[in-house]
């Protein structure tokens, strides 16, 4: 454990590529022998799973735990891009950042993250993301044209475990596993995903006291509830069909509703049209509502055009779900995105050059999980260090009170090693940055440029 602490500490202090040698170079171990470092992600030593469960355990420690207080997580998977042909898991995938009128492809491997929601207090509704889970899920390697039947028969069915929606599947039904252990058995996991979850497989491998909220498609296929048959044969399962999200959206049968969330930094209205008691085929005989959300407005600047975004379209598994929960647990999905961007821009998540099979799974999941313990510290000391932390730029507006980035958070943990190594008094430095920046005294640029210049 010793190890896996000094390469924890050698990824945050790291300023070039967060290679493994990086990582040894940034905890002062370049003139030792690193083949034991390196053996913790080639070989089975280091079990992140149980890196995840204390992550876990802590964020259900901070959470509110009255009664059956919902738990709310957000899936999805992002791409990390790889140049090596001979890297595992690695093969060619659509480019998300593409054009939408070119279809791109680059090399990359795939990864599924899950991330629990931990409130914020410093304003209203507000949350941070949490990582509790990064695997690895890469598709199976095609046969040759020439090989025998036996091996494309091995790869088909290979193929169907290794889809998207399946392992994505497992990994719901594993958290939900890991909560009841932990002692949250009581309480609902309320799980958002995007629109590549919401298909047959996600929705009826659902396990008990889980709730999805996800998005489809605007043409897709809904049904009422049917009728009870008094007479001779079974029951319908599917009753009349409605018309699609699109038609709901501009047919004026349905009415709209305001719906408060927060967003963005502060609350904003919402315009949703809501069919509870519907059926989809996809999710059998499971009763879902629908939520229909109307495109925001938005001006690029204040004497600018008015400019919508596109609407929404959800469906929720739990039809008496209140709409405005159901609405702001979706909302909070944007935290994950969030989790991948700082991961791989501030961590260097994937940036490793390894190619091994249990490597290329371990050194990113390494990655998220000092990611997500770096956000837990933050939270248990941001009341008792909130007058240890570097003062933000003068260029931060003085009167909104913005939230503290991951940048930051990161400063202050290099800022606080590198004083204490350097021997330096850190809370004299904090206190004479806050009482000079009013002044035109201008205090030692040395000593400011070494705390801030590894930002």
């Amino acid at each position: 454990m010793l190890r896996v602490k000094d390469l924890a500490v050698g990824l945050i202090n790291c300023l070039g590529r967060r290679t493994v040698s990086g990582l040894l170079t940034s905890c002062g171990k370049i003139f030792e022998d690193w083949s034991a470092e390196y053996r913790l992600f080639y070989e089975q030593r280091m079990e992140l799973s149980k890196i995840f469960e204390v992550v876990r355990k802590k964020v259900l420690d901070y959470q509110p735990n009255s009664g059956n207080t919902p738990i709310y997580a957000h899936m999805d998977d992002t791409l990390l891009k790889k140049t090596g042909k001979k890297v595992a898991g690695t093969s060619w995938k659509r480019d998300p950042l593409g054009p939408p009128f070119h279809t791109n492809f680059i090399w990359a491997q795939r990864f599924i993250q899950i991330s629990l929601s931990l409130p914020e207090g410093s304003m209203p509704c507000a949350n941070r993301s949490i990582p509790v889970d990064f695997f690895h899920s890469p598709t199976v390697q095609k046969p040759k044209k020439k090989d025998a039947d036996p091996a494309w028969k091995e790869y088909k069915e290979k193929q169907k475990i290794a889809k998207l929606s399946v392992q994505g599947s497992k990994r719901i039904a594993l958290l939900r596993e890991n909560l009841d252990r932990e002692g949250a058995q009581d309480r609902p996991l309320i799980m958002s995903v995007d629109g590549s979850y919401s298909n047959e497989t996600v929705l009826k491998g659902l396990p008990e006291r889980t709730t999805l909220i996800g998005r489809i498609r605007k043409d897709a296929k809904l049904n009422k509830l049917p009728e009870l048959n008094k007479g001779a044969g079974r029951n319908r399962v599917y009753g009349q069909p409605l018309p699609t999200p699109e038609e709901i959206r501009q047919s004026k049968e349905y009415l709209w509703q305001e719906v408060r969330a927060f967003a963005t930094g502060k609350i904003h209205c919402f315009n949703v049209k809501v069919v509870k008691d519907i059926r989809w085929r996809k999710s059998s005989t499971k009763n879902l509502q629908l939520v229909v959300i109307r495109p925001l407005g938005y001006r690029l600047t204040k004497n600018s055009k008015m400019l919508y975004r596109q609407p929404a379209y959800l469906i929720c598994t739990d039809p008496f779900l209140d709409i405005g929960e159901l609405l702001q647990a979706y909302l909070w999905r944007w935290g994950i995105e969030v989790n991948f961007r700082e991961e791989k821009t501030l961590l260097g998540c994937g940036q490793a050059q390894v190619r091994n099979s249990t490597a290329v799974e371990k050194v990113p999941a390494f990655v998220t999980a000092v990611y997500s313990m770096i956000q837990l510290a933050d939270y248990h000391a941001s009341k008792a260090m909130e007058n240890l932390s570097l003062p933000r730029a003068k260029w931060y507006p003085v009167k909104a009170k913005t939230k503290k980035t991951t940048g930051d958070i990161i400063n202050n943990c290099r800022s606080q090693m590198c004083a204490k190594s350097a021997e330096i008094n850190f809370s004299d430095f904090v206190n004479l940055q806050l009482n000079m920046q009013s002044r035109k005294i201008r205090p030692n640029p040395a000593l400011s440029a070494l705390m801030y210049s590894r930002k």
